[in-house]
């Protein structure tokens, strides 16, 4: 079976259950929750990685002893091609969670800050508070989590994306459910959920938001958000246009709380009533030029697919990645590198497959870069404007991390 036909299958699935609950309820509660009682025994594998500025690569992951969970925090010297052992982080046992579009973050501070973000699940399978924590002092010690955002309200509040720009502010995002909540209070219709942010300027102390970027956005797909050339934050989301088109949007964010116009940046026209669990990721080259890859499960067309703008600002035409089966793409850009990256299974396996370029994307080499049989994360790649790294945790082999672009990648060669 082809993967485009797996989530159209899953998409009537989803009618089925959405005509047998309220519209609201089977929004919060579809099959493939993160923290759903029938994924309990899966492991939650969702991890994320950073370079700080003397070139080691944090990676942070989530934990679970018995009943107790809780996040663990690796260094690389090398890249991510070895790692240190896990150190946990001494806060209070919360549920965590780490698989699939949900997965803690990481990303450096000015002065050496490090701050880490996760969603703390309250009831199965979205519903949540988004939980922030950092370290002023190297890692050695972290500060006891707060909620990013000011409701308080037994909604969703997950699939959250952080980003900090050359001021220092730290910018969270995330997928809100108060609007269909409301929606569904006044016997409204409202499709899908919304996407929020807050802005800290205290270097994590306290937060401001909550800000309204978008309603309609996807109900459980991860946010892409990174530094455009200005070092301005934009947030890229999949989007539900009417009538139900489940594309692609993307805005600038403001310290302000005054989100840019939305721009429909892709054109699949991919008509689902199910949230596919697939979010997009963007990356800015120096020269203002956008990279972006996102899925779409069409049954004619579907796929991961990789574009970049052209000189005059359009977006040029989608390149498609892998085979059928591919899925969970990710992009990254260190100079005049990109690098992309994403899950392809082969009905056996797993595989992590890369594609980098040196020139802009002008020309790209390929590889398979690891595979496994077992459960897995997604890949995701950390850049710091001069290296790019993949990492992929996975069940049986542990962290793996790679490096793709810049100084760490060419002693390896």
């Amino acid at each position: 079976m082809n993967h485009p036909l797996k989530h159209l299958l899953h998409a009537a699935a989803f009618v089925l259950m959405s005509s047998l609950l309220p519209a609201a309820q089977a929004a919060e509660g579809h099959s493939h929750g993160q923290g759903h009682s029938s994924h309990a025994a899966r492991p939650e594998l969702g991890a994320d990685a950073a370079f700080a500025a003397d070139g080691t690569l944090w990676a942070v992951a989530r934990q679970a002893e018995s009943s107790e969970q809780y996040l663990v925090i690796r260094t690389s010297s090398d890249a991510g091609r070895t790692w240190s052992a896990p150190r946990r982080i001494d806060n209070p046992s919360e549920i965590i969670t780490a698989r699939g579009e949900a997965r803690p973050h990481i990303v450096m501070g000015r002065a050496g800050d490090i701050y880490v973000s996760y969603t703390s699940t309250v009831a199965p399978p979205h519903i949540g508070d988004i939980r922030f924590i950092r370290s002023q002092d190297g890692g050695k010690t972290f500060s006891r989590p707060i909620t990013v955002h000011a409701s308080r309200d037994r909604i969703t509040h997950s699939f959250e994306s952080m980003a900090v720009d050359p001021a220092g502010r730290i910018y969270i995002a995330w997928i809100d459910g108060r609007g269909a909540a409301q929606a569904k209070a006044k016997k409204q219709a409202y499709a899908g959920s919304a996407v929020y942010y807050a802005v800290s300027d205290d270097r994590g102390s306290s937060f401001k938001g909550d800000y309204r970027v978008a309603d309609n956005a996807c109900e459980c797909c991860r946010i892409g958000i990174a530094l455009n050339e200005q070092g301005t934050p934009v947030a890229m989301w999949r989007h539900v246009f009417a009538p139900n088109a489940r594309d692609h949007a993307l805005a600038e964010l403001a310290p302000d709380g005054k989100a840019g116009t939305i721009k429909r940046v892709t054109q699949d026209d991919w008509r689902v009533d199910a949230c596919p669990h697939h979010g997009p990721s963007l990356a800015f080259a120096k020269d203002g030029r956008r990279h972006q890859v996102w899925f779409s499960g069409k049954e004619e067309g579907g796929g991961a697919f990789y574009a970049s703008t052209q000189d005059d600002g359009t977006l040029g035409r989608p390149q498609r990645l892998g085979s059928d089966q591919a899925s969970h793409p990710d992009v990254a850009v260190a100079g005049r590198h990109v690098a992309i990256a994403w899950k392809q299974f082969d009905g056996k396996a797993t595989s992590i497959m890369a594609k980098v370029s040196a020139d802009g994307g002008a020309s790209w080499s390929a590889r398979e870069l690891a595979r496994t049989s077992g459960a897995s994360d997604q890949p995701h790649l950390a850049s710091d404007g001069s290296r790019i790294s993949l990492i992929w945790n996975t069940q049986d082999q542990g962290l793996l991390g790679f490096p793709l672009a810049g100084p760490d990648e060419d002693k390896g060669k």
